[in-house]
């Protein structure tokens, strides 16, 4: 298993539930249908999985899930990257080149609208939560997670700072917050 087979199934659980915004439901529907494979398969696919939560540990992102979630603790940016993976490829993608254009995701217009929360935890466990249901057995252990790259210490900044985050991620911020 790799990256594109993570992706390939993101996208056919996207195609088969009601709605492809609720990633909780992208993420059941995943693991349903990665339950129907090999346990060696099953547990393949962790590692992709994993990858693409690491790869994802980055600064401006985590401001992007600071102003978007109105917070984030390490476990809520950690969510929200299981939020980002379910939303595809693309979004995934254009999210990590440049953070601010997920203003450009109806999802994000809506949590801004709603003041909703964007997270999964549930997108973090689909290869556990397959291999349970495959095996009844908890899936094994692996040689450990996807080292996370370092932060970029230009972005050692205190996220609390408006005019800094507006500054660096106008088109999120002019989303989420109040102008005065």
């Amino acid at each position: 298993m790799d990256k594109t087979d993570v992706w390939e199934l993101v996208e056919q659980a996207r195609s088969q539930v009601v709605d492809a915004d609720d990633v909780d439901a992208v993420a059941q529907r995943m693991a349903e249908l990665l339950a129907t494979h090999q346990p060696d398969q099953i547990a393949a696919f962790d590692r992709p999985l994993s990858d693409l939560v690491a790869e994802s540990y980055l600064a401006p992102l985590w401001a992007a899930a600071y102003v978007i979630n109105g917070g984030a603790s390490d476990d809520g940016f950690d969510y929200f990257r299981g939020w980002l993976i379910g939303q595809g490829r693309g979004v995934y993608e254009r999210a990590l080149a440049d953070p601010d254009s997920l203003a450009d995701v109806p999802a994000v217009v809506e949590a801004a609208d709603e003041d909703d929360v964007l997270e999964s935890e549930d997108m973090l466990s689909v290869a556990w939560d397959a291999y349970e249901a495959a095996t009844g057995g908890e899936l094994p252990a692996t040689r450990g997670g996807s080292p996370r790259p370092p932060l970029d210490p230009d972005w050692d900044f205190d996220f609390d700072d408006d005019d800094e985050m507006s500054a660096r991620l106008p088109r999120l911020t002019a989303l989420f917050y109040d102008e005065d």
